[in-house]
């Protein structure tokens, strides 16, 4: 038997097939791969504007994720200073640092009252009356 009778004809080299298969495939990896480490920056960024104060976070699209370095756990390593850098460039983007305090309020929470059981005799009694003058 000759290659000519094989089903396809001559130009269905198997071969052939799997090396563009292959080659296909290595390029949808590496796209992937881009795409995975990109969003892994962005991330890591969004995390470093948090603590830097950032009030807009869409201000991250004007940064270049052509400079953010990963390193192979995954973890930004140039990502103070590229906030920084960007804080630099747009300080509209960041709020306002207090130089009076840096820490902020903690947050309010309604007072708690004292259970029945917890009163003494005396603390109860003017409870009762407080509650029983506000329903007369």
């Amino acid at each position: 038997m000759s290659d000519d009778n094989l089903p396809g004809g001559p130009e269905s080299d198997p071969v052939a097939e799997l090396r563009t298969r292959a080659e296909t495939l290595e390029r949808q990896l590496a796209e992937v791969e881009r795409e995975t480490r990109e969003r892994v920056a962005r991330a890591e960024l969004k995390v470093e504007a948090v603590r830097a104060g950032i009030v807009d976070l869409d201000g991250l699209k004007l940064l270049d994720l052509k400079g953010a370095e990963l390193s192979n756990d995954g973890t930004l390593i140039n990502g103070i200073q590229m906030i920084a850098q960007l804080r630099h460039a747009k300080p509209w983007l960041f709020g306002s640092v207090s130089s009076s305090s840096s820490a902020s309020p903690p947050p309010a929470q309604a007072p708690r009252l004292k259970m029945a059981t917890e009163m003494t005799d005396e603390e109860y009694r003017a409870a009762r009356a407080a509650i029983v003058k506000q329903h007369w």
